[in-house]
């Protein structure tokens, strides 16, 4: 036996499977301390399990020094490796499951918070009711986590932001959504309707954690910016109903989008402020994994969801 094929061999026989899952939660994080966190167990024991699988492994995978937390050459390699793995172990049930007439697959889908998509629901409605047996998860999290679920094959399919199109995944474009800028009734500028651009001038503002010029909310950001806000956002938040909750506490002014916002401006929740035009489109992208073995459920939820968004136009599919 060669050498290289007796390393194999020893890999094979002495890896431990926690020890992979552990260093992939390690790879989605930002420091030891934050994966611990995440895996829900104490710093020194997740150092230790690290340290194990590098000296299975033979090679060094992450990076650690202060100010520095980077998966190396090798690190990359067996992550991409690793989700492969975790997703193959998580979709052993599919594999498994007995075939019957009846659909009675588990559907989990992974949403970013602001999803409010008529479509998206309507084909719920229709799957539940031709399929009653078969049950859904709905996971809200950051886009990029929502992501990073279905790249694991830990998820369906997600509905979310896209910064950057990751090649081992496939895109749709569910829909199109406009954003629009409001404030809370304790708030100076509420109910008033003379209000310009410069009135906004120096005030307080509220906003999404990606709400930046680098992520995907940068055409907010560049409207934020056109509206001389403060530069310093006094409240952040992943999930549109705490950016919404700050806004109608009159923390400052912050950004949603203008369908999901239309309830509450009309139940005198919140108030519309400037700019009135050129606002800020966003698409939110339906999101797969092709190399996923998907479920009876699974596949025919996707494939009832692709079907909707190639025979909609995208006008309506669009929400203002």
């Amino acid at each position: 036996m060669r050498p290289d094929t007796r390393s194999a061999h020893r890999v094979l026989r002495d890896l431990d499977w926690n020890l992979l899952h552990t260093f992939v939660v390690l790879a989605q994080s930002r420091s030891i301390t934050d994966g611990a966190r995440k895996l829900r167990l104490q710093q020194p024991s997740v150092s230790s399990a690290l340290k194990r699988l590098e000296d299975q492994i033979g090679r060094r995978l992450i990076d650690r020094a202060p100010g520095r937390f980077d998966l190396t050459e090798a690190g990359e390699l067996l992550y991409a490796e690793a989700l492969d793995i975790q997703g193959a172990v998580l979709r052993l049930a599919t594999v498994l499951r007995e075939t019957t007439d009846e659909v009675r697959g588990h559907v989990r889908m992974t949403v970013a918070s602001h999803v409010v998509c008529p479509l998206l629901d309507s084909a719920l409605a229709e799957f539940h009711a031709a399929h009653p047996s078969a049950t859904c998860q709905i996971d809200v999290m950051t886009s990029s986590d929502a992501i990073a679920a279905v790249e694991a094959r830990a998820a369906s399919f997600a509905i979310c932001l896209v910064r950057a199109k990751n090649p081992k995944l496939e895109y749709r474009r569910l829909y199109r959504e406009f954003f629009g800028l409001f404030c809370g009734p304790p708030h100076p500028l509420f109910g008033r309707r003379d209000l310009t651009r410069a009135d906004l001038k120096g005030l307080a503002s509220v906003s999404f954690q990606t709400d930046r010029l680098q992520d995907v909310l940068k055409p907010v950001a560049l409207m934020r910016a056109a509206s001389d806000l403060e530069d310093h956002i006094v409240g952040t938040s992943s999930h549109l109903e705490e950016v919404r909750r700050m806004i109608i506490a009159g923390l400052g002014v912050g950004p949603l989008p203008l369908h999901v916002a239309a309830r509450d401006v009309a139940a005198g929740e919140i108030w519309q402020v400037p700019p009135y035009d050129d606002l800020p489109a966003i698409d939110v992208h339906l999101v797969w994994n092709p190399r996923s073995k998907l479920n009876r459920a699974e596949q025919i939820m996707l494939e009832d969801l692709k079907t909707r968004i190639e025979t909609t136009p995208i006008e309506r599919r669009t929400y203002r």
